[in-house]
């Protein structure tokens, strides 16, 4: 079925609802699509069409819907049938949709709830908004040392309940202390009487619950993982994050580094978005950067006015100021953000090593960059202005030194983010550009008088 077809299809259920329809249309479609599919129908209507579905249909078609519909579609569910959905939904997106509601639906919600759940909710709810337990799921399995291959095998033939995932069996001691891990396909390779410990993978690799959510996205992408384990402060497991949330995660760091790269938001501001930010947000946020930029515009117009001097006696200078300092702020910008990637992708790292590295391989770049591009404005010049072999000389030599300045400066910025413990995304492009506007005319006209300042003698 396409997508018309199917969307085609939904419009005539919402006029008149048939459960069996409704349910073949979700036993073929997958979730994803089937909720794109939803997307222009107003929540009220979507609401009354999924209101036929028992919980355990509802929640898997449920958590593809974006949390703001979700929010609304919840609030609009009687209580005991909200609860129900909640707790058939995976422990991660529980968490965080109860965390996400109005504190009296919070309330009777958790109430309503089986205690079992609402204790596992609270627990994960407990971790700040960003870190790797607020991220993480309890939908596990957890095996013990002692246990052999053809019990484990037992319980998973039987059914492991709500599990995420089961490629991967966590080994736990009595007081929740990961000892290793164990692969499905190890698992059903081994001898039916050895034990978990074994054939486990002792030392496996972890997140602690209280990191930045990137360093387990970071971990399962390095280390090619299905999912990977998290420890809270007493070393006991808390669960899991998966590789599907690690996606997400990522997703949403590089939305977030674009949106502070390009100048849109403010240091320790929520992401700027274009359908849910308000204007008011929209407005504050861009106008941050804006009057920092104004700041710094005005520091440099102010240095280039006190060069009346030489100005005025080589007013041709003026022409070249522009796409000097111009190209400082965009090698710079460049140079950043090939070292944010780099660090956003695990190649660079905060260390004296790295950083080297990066010099090494920038250095020569921009050096012949600088060469190549004071040539063709020397070249330009001469063709379109008919200047001085003085004048060239001082052009393309603040060309070179500015393209090389802003290719180093915009290479060390990410470092010296790190180094202070900042994100190298809030090292914005117009920031960059700003400052080396100012280090450029500083260069330009220092060379300019350093060359042409006999011309100022009476």
């Amino acid at each position: 079925m396409t997508r018309e077809e199917l969307a085609f299809m939904l419009r005539g259920l919402v006029r008149n609802p048939n459960p069996r329809a409704l349910r073949a249309a979700i036993r073929s479609t997958p979730a994803a699509d089937f909720v794109d599919a939803l997307e222009q129908v107003p929540n009220a209507e979507v609401n009354r069409l999924l209101g036929v579905l028992a919980p355990t249909e509802l929640a898997p078609v449920f958590t593809y819907f974006d949390p703001d519909r979700q929010d609304e579609l919840l609030a609009a569910l009687p209580i005991e049938r909200a609860a129900r959905l909640v707790e058939e939904l995976p422990a991660d997106d529980r968490a965080d949709l109860v965390a996400r509601a109005p504190e009296s639906l919070r309330t009777r919600l958790l109430a309503a709830l089986d205690a079992v759940e609402r204790e596992d909710i609270l627990k994960l709810s407990a971790y700040p908004e960003g870190s790797v337990g607020s991220v993480t799921t309890s939908d596990f399995v957890a095996v013990g040392a002692d246990e052999t291959v053809d019990q484990v095998l037992a319980r998973l033939r039987a059914g492991i309940e709500g599990a995420e995932t089961i490629y991967v069996l966590y080994v736990l001691d009595r007081e929740r202390r990961l000892l290793g891990t164990v692969s499905l396909r190890k698992l059903v390779l081994a001898s039916g009487d050895a034990t978990m410990a074994s054939i486990m993978r002792e030392q496996p690799v972890h997140a602690r619950a209280e990191w930045p959510r990137r360093e387990a996205a970071e971990l399962i992408r390095r280390h090619d993982l299905l999912a990977v384990p998290v420890l809270n402060g007493g070393d006991r497991m808390i669960g899991i994050v998966t590789v599907d949330d690690a996606m997400d995660v990522e997703a949403a760091e590089d939305a977030r580094r674009l949106t502070r790269f390009g100048g849109t938001s403010q240091f320790g501001a929520a992401d700027l978005d274009l359908r849910a930010s308000s204007l008011g947000e929209l407005f504050r946020a861009r106008l941050f950067w804006l009057v920092v930029l104004t700041v710094f515009g005005v520091v440099t117009s102010t240095f280039v006015a006190g060069q009346e001097e030489i100005l005025a006696e080589v007013i041709i200078l003026a022409a070249f100021i522009a796409p000097i300092v111009d190209m400082g702020g965009n090698t710079g910008s460049q140079s950043a953000t090939l070292v944010i990637r780099a660090m956003a992708l695990g190649d660079v790292r905060l260390s004296w090593r790295d950083l080297w590295f990066v010099i090494r391989r920038e250095l020569p770049v921009v050096a012949a960059m600088g060469v190549v591009i004071a040539l063709l404005e020397a070249v330009l010049a001469w063709f379109s202005k008919d200047v001085g072999g003085d004048v060239l000389l001082v052009v393309g030599l603040a060309m070179l030194a500015c393209t090389v300045i802003g290719g180093v400066v915009g290479a060390l910025l990410p470092f010296a983010a790190r180094r202070i413990g900042a994100d190298p995304a809030t090292l914005s492009a117009p920031m960059i550009t700003s400052i080396m506007d100012l280090v450029g005319v500083m260069i330009y006209f220092g060379l300019a008088y350093a060359m042409l300042g006999h011309l100022l003698e009476p």
